[in-house]
């Protein structure tokens, strides 16, 4: 009975009739994967699913985070990828 209830309070939006709403850091994943791949029309729409402030967070996260696990994979400092990944020296 409890696990009815759940699944009728929390439906998927398609069912439910609302839009779906988008999280900042799916914003974030479809925002930079999309500049990665020049696909202006859809980095315009996970620009619109959050306020460009939660756009901007989210993607300095994935920055972080990517910076941090490229770090981790080559055995450098998150600083020398950072820097090789922006074709700048390494210091």
């Amino acid at each position: 009975m409890i696990d009815k209830l759940r699944k009728l309070f929390h439906a998927p939006a398609a069912e439910s009739g609302r839009k779906r709403t988008h999280n900042v850091f799916e914003a974030a994943a479809a925002y930079v994967s999309a500049c990665a791949e020049d696909d202006q029309d859809q980095m315009d729409e996970a620009a619109s699913w959050v306020s460009p402030e939660a756009l901007s967070f989210g993607v300095r996260e994935l920055a972080c985070r990517a910076v941090i696990a490229l770090a981790r994979e080559r055995d450098e400092s998150p600083q020398a990828v950072a820097r090789t990944l922006l074709g700048l020296p390494v210091a």
